[in-house]
């Protein structure tokens, strides 16, 4: 049996850059960090000559076409992986969340199936197989953000090359700086669901249409990613706070259903109590809220989140990305 794992992702500046409509016209860059909830892929050889899969839903198969989960699919296709094996996944956070969660179960199984074939496969590669799954055999409207996290985890700078080439570089901050970023940045979920690939395509189709406004926002989004880069290496956390709060208002701005009255009001309530600045996390429309809190009124925030009906998540930071658990492979 082989248990792979690969962590979820938050984001702190530059988000929606990656997507191929704007990064291959004119370049991307954004600042992730894993975190330590997992998706967990375990993979086992099956006495029997069919596929058994067990996710949300459980399906036994003969041949790989009938699988029905997709990325299951593609990927025992693109490994050539075709009978007698059985797969289990389980993870530590919701699906449909903002937290890149089709990417780190794309990233663990590759890397599980790989070390079923007694492959060892580097983070990069793993990051660019996941990418070719998802953005090239599905068709998926996404970027390569999720793949490169769950990858590599760490607090890391990805830079998209309108090549389509990613640059990976961890962002080296001295551990007490670590430890004060952790404290500060709160996680809460909305209870709320929401379809990205719908506001991504919305995204998609005004940047491949050069939307000027839609365009413009991602200039600035950008740029709020390389400015976060320079306050955190300069050391100024509580700069990540306010830039936060402008990536916020400008991501609004690319798609109407990126917030609602809701999650306006979880914002404005949060900003009340202590919040410097905050965003949803993926495309928006729900799942996880991410904000930065002035630490002397934490207890004053989560309160009154609380009462709001959002559950704080705690988090610590992921430095390991993908991983192999346990093997024992015979």
């Amino acid at each position: 049996m082989i248990i792979s794992r690969a962590p979820f992702r938050i984001s702190l500046g530059g988000g929606g850059t990656d997507l191929p409509s704007y990064s291959s016209r004119y370049g991307g860059f954004l600042i992730g960090a894993g975190i330590s909830k997992y998706v967990y892929i375990s993979v086992n050889r099956r006495f029997y000559d069919s596929i058994r899969l067990s996710y949300s839903q459980t399906e036994i198969v003969d041949r790989v076409q009938d699988i029905q989960h997709d990325i299951f699919r593609e990927t025992f296709k693109f490994l050539g992986i075709d009978r007698g094996v059985e797969a289990v996944s389980v993870a530590d956070m919701p699906a449909n969340a903002g937290l890149g969660s089709s990417s780190c179960f794309t990233v663990a199984l590759l890397n599980a199936l790989h070390a079923y074939r007694r492959e060892y496969v580097s983070p990069d590669r793993l990051a660019a197989e996941a990418c070719h799954i998802e953005l090239e055999l599905l068709g998926q409207p996404i970027g390569k953000q999720d793949q490169y996290m769950a990858a590599f985890g760490g607090i890391t700078c990805l830079t998209f090359d309108r090549s389509g080439a990613v640059e990976v570089e961890p962002l080296r901050l001295p551990e007490n700086l670590v430890a004060d970023l952790k404290y500060r940045l709160v996680m809460l979920y909305t209870g709320k669901e929401r379809n990205a690939p719908e506001i991504l395509r919305e995204q998609d189709r005004k940047t491949r249409e050069l939307d000027a406004a839609t365009i413009d926002a991602l200039h600035r989004i950008k740029e709020i990613g390389l400015e976060t880069r320079r306050q955190l290496e300069r050391g100024n956390i509580d700069a990540l706070g306010e830039l936060m709060d402008t990536h916020w208002n400008v991501k609004k701005t690319l798609s109407s259903a990126v917030s609602d009255d809701f999650l306006n009001q979880c914002y404005d309530t949060a900003r009340r109590h202590g919040a410097l600045g905050g965003k949803i996390m993926g495309a928006g429309g729900g799942g996880f809220f991410l904000f930065y809190v002035d630490p002397g009124r934490k207890g004053d925030l989560l309160d009154a989140m609380g009462m709001i009906g959002l559950k704080h998540v705690l988090f610590d930071f992921d430095f390991q990305g993908a991983k192999i658990i346990f093997n024992v492979a015979l």
